[in-house]
């Protein structure tokens, strides 16, 4: 009887909610149209309406969305925050805003002012909107569950401390972030205290600082994405299970830029990434527990470079080819693992023909070791004197860490 009770209060249930939303209503917005302005039409929206707008410029100051509402853009409509406001601010849950342009949010040293923010909530979805010359792009402050999929996010950053993030997330959960293009602002996409999330195939290309930044950041991924041209690739800082695959760091050059920077993490992998024509392809301290595995490190200055404050490290199939130099670190002892990986350097011999080289290689220059304490010894580079220090060190180690070495080479390179 009580079974029976409980499936005709869940039929019931379950017919006024397909009853209820049967019933939600469309109020567009624009020329021509009953309602002129956005803020009116989300006003007299319920929760579960649609409030579809058409193109045109609206120029409405702050447009808060406080209940659960669908909010088309219908011909590109453009929010104009005219250099004051916050474009779009986002104050419940269950909301899904797609199709807009956000331009011109305000600019702050007190307030972190973006061009859509989501406050303290759960459930929304960003998808396929234009955020232009916004302080901040798309920024999530202690939220769950939120995707930004497709959108294009511009800005034109002089100065780091004059621009934001492109997306940003604040204390928050389970995010993902897919397929957006993000140039020209501070960090391309910045997480902090953030958990469960995932970043996947977007491009971060010319920002400021880094293409991605991770700050306390545990148990989130990153995959099949592209960074060009930023001040650094990605930089994980003080974070641990941090899976990262399938990605392209190109072209981050300067005195102290890096594809990769991991200062501080541990427990994570690197695995199947293309490190191309950066001046550190990784630059690794105080990071442990790292498997790094099929990687390609081809064009760099410095493929790896790695600091005694590291250990238990393990580098396993990973192709290293015309790099100025293929491993850097600043101590002579390592207690880290490299096995089976090709060097593009190494001049061994293969006997057996097992593919395995039949003596070890040394990736640590002589040189490198000189250049990493004086580095205007790079003056020297390619002269014979260099090359006669490094072949005589290769023959009789004294000053390059001893343990430091691929006992099994690989004679041919890895399909990566």
């Amino acid at each position: 009887m009580k079974s029976l009770a409980l499936n005709i209060f869940s039929t019931m249930f379950v017919y006024f909610m397909v009853a209820a939303s049967s019933h939600a209503a469309t109020i567009e917005i624009g020329v021509g149209k009953r309602v002129k302005t956005i803020k009116e039409g989300i006003a007299l929206a319920k929760e579960g309406d649609t409030v579809l707008v058409h193109a045109g410029l609206y120029k409405e100051g702050n447009i808060v969305i406080d209940k659960p509402i669908t909010f088309l853009g219908k011909g590109n409509p453009t929010l104009d925050g005219q250099k004051k406001y916050e474009p779009l601010s986002i104050k419940s849950h269950g909301v899904l805003v797609k199709g807009f342009t956000f331009k011109s949010s305000g600019h702050s040293s007190l307030d972190d002012i973006a061009g859509v923010k989501i406050y303290n909530t759960y459930d929304v979805k960003v998808i396929d909107n234009i955020l232009d010359d916004n302080f901040f792009g798309i920024y999530s402050q202690n939220c769950k569950r939120l995707e930004i999929r497709g959108n294009k996010i511009r800005a034109y950053g002089k100065a780091e401390q004059l621009i934001g993030n492109g997306i940003h997330g604040w204390k928050s959960d389970s995010l993902d972030i897919q397929q957006n293009e993000i140039i020209g602002h501070r960090d391309g996409v910045y997480l902090e205290f953030v958990t469960h999330t995932h970043v996947l195939n977007n491009l971060s290309q010319d920002n400021l600082r880094y293409g991605l930044h991770f700050m306390f950041s545990h148990d989130n991924s990153y995959v099949g994405n592209t960074f060009r041209s930023n001040g650094a690739g990605v930089a994980v800082m003080y974070t641990k299970n941090v899976h990262m695959e399938n990605n392209r760091f190109e072209e981050n050059w300067g005195d102290a830029a890096y594809g990769l920077l991991l200062k501080d993490i541990s427990d994570s992998q690197i695995i199947n990434n293309h490190f191309d024509r950066n001046t550190t392809g990784i630059f690794m301290e105080g990071s442990n527990r790292i498997h790094l595995e099929q990687n390609n490190f081809k064009d760099n200055g410095w493929a790896i470079k790695i600091q005694a404050s590291c250990m238990d490290n393990r580098f396993k199939d990973n192709n290293f080819m015309q790099n100025t130099f293929d491993v850097a670190t600043n101590g002579s002892l390592s207690l880290n693992y490299f096995e089976n990986n090709f060097w593009d350097k190494y001049e061994g011999y293969d006997l057996d023909k097992d593919g395995i080289g039949d003596i070890p290689f040394r990736p640590v220059s002589l040189f490198s070791m000189l250049v990493e304490r004086y580095p205007s010894a790079m003056l020297l580079f390619r002269s014979f004197m260099v090359t006669l220090f490094d072949r005589t060190e290769k023959l009789l180690p004294s000053l390059t860490p001893e343990s430091l070495k691929d006992e099994k080479p690989r004679m041919k390179s890895m399909k990566v």
